[in-house]
């Protein structure tokens, strides 16, 4: 059997294993994992927010329209960078300031759209730029204690602990505190304090934050059970001047996780100023 096979059938047992005793069992709850699907999308950016929901997302300068790679491929135009509207209200000025010197990198050629998200260089998202990982599912385990949400893109593993406080102190760290609950039998609520600033953006626009980002999640399945959707406020008052809502929808993936590696060819070999990959300092084992 090939490592992807090895790797799938350890990972299936161990979701089957964590799914005998369901959470909460005799409530209704979103079933929202499975050792034989996941969840994913091919956009890399937040969807509007529903009508009255407030501030959006960041969106990029109207004076530099963005095209994906598919979208230039289908008018022959090419692709662009991402180019954010530094001018938007909702950010305080060193955080639109901050951000205007990614807008000059580009202008300038120093950069390109390879190393403009944490993920490009095998970091974490964070909290809740994690969500924009495109083009490879996230698995999700439900325990009556612990949700844990994991990635196939490296294996990031996601915690959310089942109860109703924060610890009463919380070290910043990558994807922070996460605690849940379930709500009107088919929605999961995730609220995340704690997120350390390291390159850690909350989209690809790489919109900053401070330790004061205050993260709340709403995943909803569909009735039919095919698509996932997450309604997100985002708020932090040292960096943007109200709360923004964003939203994001997956499909179902009826498949198993596969092994995913990011940290390989880790070298700047066209001079880009590339931030550098992590690398151990010693090997595992």
């Amino acid at each position: 059997m090939n490592r992807i096979g090895a790797f799938g059938s350890l990972l299936g047992a161990f979701l089957l294993s964590t799914a005998v005793a369901a959470p909460d069992e005799g409530k209704a709850i979103p079933k929202l994992g499975s050792a034989a699907f996941g969840w994913q999308h091919n956009v890399e950016d937040w969807e509007p927010p529903p009508p009255g929901a407030g501030h959006g997302p960041i969106e990029n300068d109207p004076a530099h329209p963005y095209r994906s790679n598919a979208q230039g491929n289908a008018s022959g135009e090419g692709a662009t960078v991402r180019i954010v509207n530094t001018k938007d209200p909702i950010l305080k000025p060193w955080a639109a300031a901050q951000m205007q010197k990614s807008n000059e990198q580009l202008f300038a050629g120093r950069v390109t759209l390879v190393p403009f998200t944490a993920q490009s260089r095998c970091y974490p998202g964070g909290v809740p730029g994690q969500l924009l990982w495109p083009f490879e599912p996230f698995y999700v385990i439900q325990t009556p204690k612990v949700v844990y949400m994991m990635w196939q893109r490296d294996h990031w593993v996601r915690r959310i602990e089942m109860k109703d406080k924060h610890s009463e102190h919380v070290k910043p760290s990558w994807f922070g505190e996460s605690i849940g609950r379930y709500e009107n039998g088919d929605t999961l609520v995730v609220d995340t304090i704690g997120l350390q600033t390291n390159m850690s953006f909350i989209d690809n626009f790489r919109t900053p934050h401070t330790e004061k980002l205050h993260v709340v999640e709403r995943y909803t399945v569909s009735e039919d059970g095919k698509s996932l959707s997450a309604l997100v406020t985002v708020e932090d008052p040292e960096t943007f001047n109200g709360p923004i809502t964003l939203t994001k929808k997956w499909f179902r993936v009826d498949s198993p996780m596969i092994e995913s590696i990011c940290a390989e060819n880790n070298f700047d070999f066209f001079d880009q100023g590339l931030v550098p990959i992590p690398e151990a300092k010693q090997p595992d084992f």
